[in-house]
């Protein structure tokens, strides 16, 4: 009954504002105020009402209200690979960064840094010609096929690391694949010293052959080159990441920089015609602010990336229509390390992304314990796919144990600074 004695009222303030410009202002006035609370079912589409700012965002920088009903959210599900052996992970063998998932003749195909030494990382500043000062120090470019992508068969070294002078003659690291008119190219990290030696510092080199399978010309020249003195990457190029669009390599890359006290990782983009370059970085670098490396898959007309660790945006998935201003689409968690998916369109030269459901990543310090360091190949699964609707996927929340909580608990430090600090004294 209130209800419609209200919209009479409404009726009759419309009726006397068509004759009058004054009363027909103070009606639309009063119409921008709604006459009752907020729905009981959240609209799919945004409702022509005044909006809180966070309803806003909720209907403007999100695909949907829901996460559920976002195709750029997902949770990740992580298994543990069968035929890769660690030494009884004794630390001596380590295996982490592996590449984007090709698939070629008939199998998969991935690419990642394999450091076997005869004893675990000795630190920063402790090598020796045979003795890692890190866990991607001494270490080499290998490969390994799967039919499922759950067990692996090892097919040993892809890159080695080539005499000294040439790039990469102390260590090949963290590479990423390209398929480009029949050839295959793989990027990656070449060192010229040991890691620590001063910081990460290193360039982008990259090898190039036939098939997956080999043989690797290297090229021998630096591929993406340090920016000027003062810029954001003079020091560091890292995690060399292709893929093709419009005709061209889009190459993106992370940086560390700034140093206060710690550095902080962004990444960037640099496009080529041909990809053995020449590239060119793209003048609004960096073009993604966090993260710890990239990892990007063509989708829909633009391109979307996952967004893990380090910077204000960390744990989100992130989209750019253009393939340079990315915005977030998402925020998730448990999101995969050094995640490397299976992208079946990361070459085609796509105008319409499918994205993703699986791919490997890596795991450090694989024992929880600093002596015996090393790294482990994962497989992940998610749904950030337009051919795929897997509801366990699209769960708002990772439900954790009690134990999963305490194993983050207080260091030793914190907890002495809090016995340490005087109680209040008593009013």
């Amino acid at each position: 009954m209130k209800n419609k004695i209200k919209h009479l009222a409404t009726l009759t303030c419309l009726v006397l504002a068509l004759g009058s410009p004054g009363l027909a202002k103070e009606a639309e006035r009063d119409s921008e105020t709604p006459e009752s609370g907020f729905p009981f079912y959240l609209p799919k589409e945004k409702p022509d009402r005044p909006l809180s700012g966070a309803m806003e965002r909720l209907y403007d920088a999100y695909e949907a209200p829901r996460p559920e009903h976002n195709e750029l959210f997902s949770q990740f599900k992580d298994t543990k690979l069968e035929g890769f052996d660690y030494n009884n992970h004794d630390g001596t063998i380590s295996r982490r960064d592996p590449s984007k998932i090709l698939y070629a003749n008939g199998k998969y195909y991935v690419w990642y840094t394999y450091r076997h030494t005869p004893k675990p990382p000795q630190g920063k500043g402790k090598h020796t010609d045979t003795l890692a000062s890190t866990d991607w120090d001494l270490a080499e470019i290998w490969y390994a096929t799967s039919d499922d992508g759950f067990t692996w068969e090892e097919q040993g070294v892809a890159v080695p690391r080539p005499p000294k002078p040439h790039v990469g003659w102390r260590a090949v690291t963290t590479t990423d694949i390209l398929e480009w008119e029949g050839k295959y190219y793989l990027y990656y990290q070449g060192f010229l010293q040991a890691s620590g030696t001063r910081g990460d510092d290193c360039p982008v080199a990259v090898s190039w052959s036939d098939s997956p399978d080999g043989p690797w010309t290297p090229h021998h020249e630096i591929i993406i080159p340090n920016g000027a003195p003062g810029e954001w990457d003079q020091y560091s190029i890292h995690d060399p990441y292709p893929l093709v669009h419009d005709g061209k390599i889009y190459l993106y890359y992370k940086s560390d920089f700034d140093g206060d006290p710690k550095l902080v990782r962004m990444q960037g983009l640099a496009t080529a015609d041909h990809p053995l370059g020449p590239f060119t970085k793209h003048p609004l670098n960096p073009v993604i602010t966090a993260g710890h490396e990239p990892s990007l898959f063509p989708f829909r007309e633009g391109v979307a990336a996952l967004v893990y660790k380090d910077g204000n945006e960390h744990n989100t998935v992130q989209y750019a229509e253009d393939w340079v201003n990315f915005e977030i689409a998402s925020i998730t968690e448990l999101m995969p390390y050094a995640a490397a998916p299976h992208v079946p369109d990361a070459f085609t030269n796509t105008e319409y992304g499918r994205g993703i459901t699986w791919g490997l990543a890596h795991f450090i310090n694989a024992n929880n314990d600093w002596s015996t360091f090393h790294s482990i190949l994962v497989r992940f699964d998610c749904d950030l796919s337009l051919d795929l609707h897997d509801p366990e996927m699209k769960e708002h929340r990772v439900n954790y144990t009690p134990d999963d909580y305490f194993k983050r608990g207080l260091s030793a430090e914190q907890k002495k600074r809090i016995m340490d600090t005087p109680s209040p004294a008593a009013p």
